[in-house]
C-alpha cells in the first residue's frame, strides 16, 4: 500500500491514547509463559511482532484465551512442551532473540525461523554468550534458521561491548533456569524492562548500575499491565513539536528512565514538552505527555543515552531538520542491523525530499533549519519506524510525499493512521 502525505495547514490538536508498549508487551507473553499458572495481562500490543510470540507460546503449551481486543488471559503449562513444528518469529527481533535464551534451556529441541528481513539479522550477540553457558546452537553463519538443542546450562558472567537489552533479556532469561548466578554488564543500561518484570514476578534478580545478576528462580503468576509505547508515541511528539499550531496530549504512556531519551533530547532541543499525570504500575512509571509546536535547537546525541533513544533515532532525524543549527549522531553504528540499515537508508530518503543529511560510520549529521521540499517518491525498505518517520516529514513539506509500501507500519503499529486523523485540524 502507497500512501500520499500532505501539509498540515492547521496543525495538530487533541487528545490520543496509544497503543501498548511492544518491549513489554513481548516480555509479558514469555515471562508469563514460566509462570506454570494463569495471568491476565491488561492492555496487550496486537502489532505482528508480539502476535509473532504469542503463537510461539502457543505452540510451546499455553492456552491463550483474549477477553477482548486488547486483554487476554495465559494459562501455562507446568513445563514448557516440545513443539511440533518450526517457531516463526516473522519479522520480530525481540522474539527471536529472547525465546533462544528460554529454549536453550529446555529438555527439548527446537528450530526458530522468521522472514526475509529477520534472517538477515545478525543473531551473533545472543549465540556467542548462549555457547559459554554450554549452549548447543546450529545456524546459518550467525543468522536465522536457528537449531537449538535445549541443555542444562552453567551460569556466566558475561560483559557485553554493546549495550543491548535483547541480549541482556536473552541471557537473563538463560540463567533463570540455570543453577548459580549468572550476571551480564554491559557499557551503557539498555531498557530494563526485563529486570523490572522478573522482579515483580518474584525472580531473584539484584541490578546496580550497568550490571544486572539473576539466580535460578520460579516466577509466580501475576497479572500485568501494560503501558502505553513511548516508541509509537515519539512520532506523534514530533510531530505535534515541529508542525505550526499544534498542541496535543498523549496518554497512558511508559516513562521508564531507560526508554525516556527522546524526552531528554527534546527538552535539550528546548522543546515546549511536559509529563502529566505520573504513576507506577508493575514496577514501571507511566504518564501523559503534553507536547506543543516548538523553537528547536540542534543538539550532539551520542554514547550513553543512545541505547535510551536508539528505536526514536528515525524521527530525531526529522526533527533535527527543523531545528536551529546542526545535530550530530554518533556511536550509533547499531542502526545499521535494525530492520533495515537505519543509516544508510535514512539518509538516502531524507535526502530525497530536501533534508540536508550527511551519512558517517556511526550516524549522521543535520543542518537545520530546512524547508522539506516533498514532491518525492520515497521508499521505506520494509522498515516500520523508517516509514513512520517519512510520513511526519510529509505533514510539513511544501509539497505531497508518497510512501512506497507503508503497509509496514502494520507490523509495530496499525492503529497510526486512524490516531493520526484523529489529531488532524
Amino acid at each position: 500500500m502507497n500512501i500520499t502525505v500532505k501539509n498540515i495547514k492547521n496543525g495538530l490538536k487533541g487528545t490520543i491514547t496509544i497503543p501498548p508498549d511492544k518491549s513489554i508487551s513481548h516480555r509479558a507473553v514469555m515471562f508469563s509463559a514460566l509462570t506454570g499458572g494463569k495471568t491476565k495481562i491488561t492492555n496487550f500490543s496486537k502489532g505482528a511482532d508480539c502476535i509473532s510470540t504469542l503463537n510461539i507460546i502457543q505452540q510451546l503449551g499455553c492456552d491463550v484465551k483474549f477477553i477482548d481486543e486488547n486483554n487476554l488471559i495465559i494459562i501455562a503449562p507446568n513445563k514448557l512442551i516440545t513443539p511440533t513444528q518450526v517457531l516463526n518469529c516473522g519479522n520480530s527481533g525481540t522474539t527471536m532473540r529472547l525465546i533462544s535464551g528460554i529454549l536453550a534451556t529446555q529438555n527439548f529441541e527446537s528450530t526458530l525461523i522468521g522472514d526475509a528481513s529477520l534472517s538477515k539479522r545478525p543473531m551473533k550477540r545472543i549465540i556467542e554468550p548462549l555457547e559459554l553457558m554450554g549452549a548447543q546452537i546450529c545456524h546459518n553463519d550467525y543468522r536465522a534458521p536457528l537449531k537449538i538443542f535445549g541443555k542444562k546450562l552453567q551460569p556466566i558472567n558475561y560483559k557485553s561491548k554493546l549495550a543491548s537489552a535483547q541480549v541482556k533479556s536473552c541471557i537473563l532469561l538463560a540463567g533463570l533456569n540455570t543453577k548459580g548466578e549468572t550476571t551480564f554488564e554491559e557499557p551503557f543500561k539498555s531498557r530494563n524492562h526485563s529486570e523490572l518484570m522478573l522482579e515483580y514476578l518474584g525472580a531473584e534478580i539484584l541490578s546496580i548500575g550497568n550490571k544486572v545478576s539473576i539466580k535460578k528462580s520460579i516466577l509466580q503468576p501475576k497479572n500485568l499491565s501494560i503501558p502505553g509505547d513511548i516508541s509509537s508515541a515519539a512520532f506523534f511528539i514530533a510531530a505535534a513539536s515541529i508542525v505550526p499550531n499544534s498542541d496535543i496530549i498523549v496518554k497512558n504512556v511508559g516513562l521508564n528512565p531507560t526508554r525516556t531519551g527522546i524526552i531528554d533530547i527534546l527538552q535539550k532541543m528546548g522543546a515546549n514538552i511536559e509529563i502529566l499525570n505520573k504513576k507506577i504500575e508493575c514496577l514501571e512509571e507511566i504518564g501523559d505527555i503534553r507536547i506543543k509546536t516548538s523553537e528547536l535547537n540542534g543538539a550532539e546525541i551520542k554514547a550513553e543515552i543512545i541505547p535510551r533513544l536508539i528505536d526514536e533515532l528515525p524521527i530525531i532525524a526529522v526533527l533535527a531538520s527543523q531545528a536551529n543549527g546542526k545535530t550530530i549522531v554518533k556511536d550509533a553504528q547499531d542502526l545499521r542491523n535494525k530492520e533495515s540499515d537505519r543509516i544508510s537508508c535514512l539518509v538516502k530518503e531524507l535526502t530525497k525530499i530536501g533534508i540536508n543529511i550527511t551519512e558517517t560510520e556511526d550516524g549522521f549529521i543535520i543542518e537545520g533549519k530546512t524547508s522539506i521540499k516533498g514532491d518525492a517518491e520515497v521508499e521505506c525498505y520494509h522498515d516500520h519506524r523508517l516509514a513512520m518517520s517519512l510520513y511526519v516529514a510529509g505533514l510539513i513539506a511544501k509539497k505531497p510525499i508518497t510512501i512506497k509500501e507503508f503497509h509496514w507500519v502494520d507490523i509495530s503499529f496499525p492503529e497510526f493512521l486512524s490516531l493520526m486523523e484523529k489529531i488532524k485540524i
